[in-house]
């Protein structure tokens, strides 16, 4: 014999009900000119001597077709409405660009692990070192300087009067000229 306790019981629920009316699917073809669907019992078909079978909504669009007018030039069609990008057929087919993804280069004189490092210093840190090597090159330029002064002597200003002044041609001398004065010689 089987107790039963107070916390088992049975649940009888019964299946989730569903509509009486299932969709219904109906085979519908597309019309070869205005490509509308046609549904059972509409449309003409016809078939070429090539064996071609063309399916058309209406005696309209049957004749449109023999004529030979094209379904781009009318406006009605779903081929002009392609053609001059109408409706949501288009909207689909937009295609989206991809941001290019941003990464860090290592660049000559400089590992990537030294750019990381001062991109993590602290914007004061980064100010003094910068100050103190424009100082460090400001140093050295001056040092640079001194010693040609001292070597040359007057010979340094001799060559500065000598730029400014033209020359017999009536022309500066020094300089290589330009693209200007080397197709003036060649004629």
């Amino acid at each position: 014999v089987l107790a039963r306790s107070s916390s088992f019981r049975v649940a009888c629920t019964a299946p989730p009900r569903r509509s009486v009316f299932a969709a219904m699917v109906i085979k519908t073809e597309l019309c070869h000119f205005t490509e509308y669907r046609i549904y059972p019992g509409r449309g003409q078909r016809f078939i070429a001597k090539d064996g071609k079978v063309s399916f058309f909504i209406t005696s309209k669009v049957d004749s449109l077709f023999h004529q030979r007018i094209k379904a781009v030039k009318l406006r009605w069609t779903q081929a002009w409405r392609r053609m001059n990008k109408k409706g949501k057929v288009d909207e689909n087919t937009k295609r989206r660009t991809r941001k290019a993804a941003k990464f860090q280069k290592a660049i000559v004189g400089m590992s990537l692990d030294d750019i990381k490092k001062k991109k993590a210093m602290k914007p004061e840190l980064r100010q003094q070192a910068k100050e103190a090597s424009a100082k460090e090159a400001k140093a050295r330029q001056t040092k640079v300087k001194a010693a040609p002064k001292a070597k040359s002597g007057a010979a340094a200003p001799k060559a500065k009067a000598d730029k400014g002044q033209k020359t017999a041609g009536g022309k500066k001398a020094g300089g290589g000229g330009g693209k200007n004065e080397s197709l003036k010689s060649k004629r």
